[in-house]
């Protein structure tokens, strides 16, 4: 029996031993560019931290600017000339902290859904944001990196910074894949990085279908980012198996809380909470008038009989969650590398009819945080448009006066058996992180 086959096999009976046990889907380790271990161990010395040591400080709050981008990429392996510049939008403005959700990284097949995870996708993936992200990054030449025990200036991007991202988490649970960046110099005020993934596919726990989340602290704002792929379907009442997976995410979803912390433990425990993915909602309208009037661009009669707003105000599912106004066209379904809506072409034998719907959406809960720009893109790789979303988000920043070594003594970081799956980066190291 070939080999994969075998690995296979010997996967199946752990997952359903897993879901008799109410285990959770994947594990706590994710992938990250962090500074050398050395420069952590010296910075440990600072300031004599004493975490048991009264600590005096004042408390500002700055403005940063978050990035937020979903995309259902259909199973498409990605090309050295697959272009996101459009989608990142490195042209036109500069962000703080980018973070990007794909769904369908891989084809949800049995044999990726049962399997072991493809991490030379992930890292295909990343190596594809690390140069976009940091292609205008010939302004970098003679920059020097601060030395050992100098302050780092964390303070919102200016217009003309110089480009260079850094991947703070990355994560895969079969097509789910999340990717957090995030300029530089904020990474040193970035800590308690952690993730959870919640299956809610086959038997409700299979990562076909689900959420991955990722968090982390920025000074001493709690931040969330909950990426999902809801169930599918078109016909009437499928949006109830939607709902129940949301209803699932939000449950199970669950963070460590860290020796000694008490770090945010649930989704809605964390002070800022941005939800994103093909949440996979319909619009309950007959296929040919929800055709006309897309055709028509009539999205105000449209959106009154769109499933996710439906569910919403009848108190059924993200009760108090919030989204921005949609301007956009539908973003499913499309033929791939057309922008023709699937089963709008005569003569198609055997295909399945598709009516066009909003699957891929953007929501945030709580204050702190404020849309500046809710819009899709172009591109025609895979049969979903990219959604994005522009956020300021308050922070609360601690003017301590012996806090700098603090800022790395918050985790256990270890080193990995593979070092690839970040997608390059010369002395970055890409790490597995276990967050206690």
């Amino acid at each position: 029996m070939p080999e994969k086959e075998q690995q296979v096999e010997v996967l199946w009976p752990r997952l359903v031993a897993n879901k008799l046990l109410r285990r959770p889907v994947g594990n706590n380790s994710f992938v990250a560019d962090l500074p050398c271990s050395d420069v952590l161990l010296e910075l440990a010395n600072l300031d004599e931290f004493d975490p048991k040591r009264p600590r005096k400080y004042l408390k500002d709050t700055r403005k940063y600017k978050l990035y937020v981008g979903t995309w259902n990429v259909g199973g498409i392996l990605p090309s050295d000339d697959v272009n996101l510049e459009d989608w990142l939008d490195i042209n036109n403005d500069y962000y703080d902290i980018y973070v990007l959700g794909f769904q369908e990284i891989v084809p949800l097949s049995a044999k990726n859904v049962l399997g072991a995870e493809k991490r030379r996708i992930l890292a295909q993936w990343n190596s594809l944001v690390r140069t976009t992200l940091n292609k205008s990054s010939s302004n970098l030449e003679g920059r020097k990196e601060p030395k050992v025990g100098e302050r780092h200036k964390a303070c919102p991007a200016k217009e003309g910074f110089a480009r260079d991202f850094r991947c703070i988490i990355s994560k895969q649970m079969v097509g789910v894949l999340v990717s957090v960046w995030a300029r530089h110099e904020l990474q040193y005020y970035i800590r308690h990085p952690s993730v959870s993934c919640v299956g809610c596919g086959v038997m409700g726990c299979l990562g076909n279908k689900g959420s991955v989340s990722v968090r982390f602290c920025l000074h001493e704002t709690s931040f969330c980012f909950v990426c999902c792929h809801l169930a599918s379907g078109g016909r009437k009442g499928d949006e109830m198996n939607r709902n129940s997976d949301a209803v699932d995410v939000l449950s199970r979803t669950s963070f460590p809380r860290g020796p000694s912390l008490d770090l945010p433990h649930k989704i809605l425990d964390h002070d800022r909470v941005i939800l994103l993915g093909d949440l996979n909602y319909r619009i309950s309208l007959p296929e040919a008038i929800t055709r006309s009037l897309v055709e028509q661009k009539q999205w105000d009669i449209l959106l009154e009989r769109d499933q996710l707003r439906t569910e919403v105000s009848k108190g059924r599912v993200f009760e108090d969650w919030q989204e921005g106004a949609i301007t956009f066209s539908p973003t499913y379904k499309y033929y791939p590398n057309s922008d023709k809506y699937y089963g709008c072409i005569q003569g198609q034998k055997g295909e399945k009819r598709r009516a066009p719907a909003w699957c891929d959406r953007i929501l945030w809960h709580g204050d702190g945080l404020k849309q500046k720009r809710y819009d899709r893109c172009e591109s025609w790789l895979s049969d979903h448009r990219p959604v994005r979303a522009v956020f300021t988000a308050s922070v609360d920043v601690r003017r301590s006066f012996n806090s700098l070594g603090s800022f790395f003594l918050s985790e256990r970081f270890d080193r990995p058996d593979d070092e690839h799956a970040n997608g390059g980066g010369g002395r970055r190291r890409s790490i597995n992180v276990d967050a206690l």
